[in-house]
């Protein structure tokens, strides 16, 4: 009886964790092969705009340029900051987008616009230049909350945390 009873047990649990495997995994594809939903649309395009206002007040203009969401960055890349023959784009990584997008709010798209202010300002002399004290200036005026280094993933992960 007991045996039985341990049976239909372990049959359920391992039926409920094969649902819930299969529900996550389903949930994966629909964000990979499909357009980021209009609600992270929407936050970005607010971020974004509030990243460009304070340029325009630190800086006199804001920038043009296109904020493009890919998932062909490496997993590791939340957001790139490409110059190439004049011409500034700013990838964001989508893939990153699923688990962290509160940090790409909070943090790459304001440490990726001051990159870009920086091509365009011609304010790269060497590869250092990328997060020097200058940049970091930069970035916190443009509203950057840890201008400080690279991507941190304990920030990421403690930013999830409910404490």
């Amino acid at each position: 009886m007991f045996k039985k009873k341990l049976e239909i047990i372990f049959l359920t649990m391992t039926i409920l964790s094969v649902a819930v495997l299969s529900y996550n995994w389903y949930q994966s594809h629909l964000f990979d092969s499909s357009p980021i939903p209009d609600e992270y649309r929407q936050l970005i395009v607010e971020k974004e705009s509030e990243v460009l206002q304070r340029m325009q007040r630190h800086y006199g203009f804001a920038l043009n340029i296109p904020l493009i969401i890919t998932d062909e960055l490496p997993g590791k890349s939340y957001g790139v900051t490409a110059y190439d023959n004049g011409q500034i784009s700013i990838y964001l990584n989508k893939k990153a987008m699923r688990e962290s997008l509160q940090y790409i709010l909070d943090d790459v798209i304001a440490h990726e616009y001051a990159h870009a202010l920086m091509f365009k300002r011609g304010s790269f002399v060497q590869k250092s230049d990328g997060h020097s004290a200058k940049w970091q200036k930069v970035c916190q005026d443009l509203g950057g909350s840890r201008c400080d280094r690279y991507v941190n993933h304990d920030d990421v992960v403690m930013g999830k945390m409910p404490f």
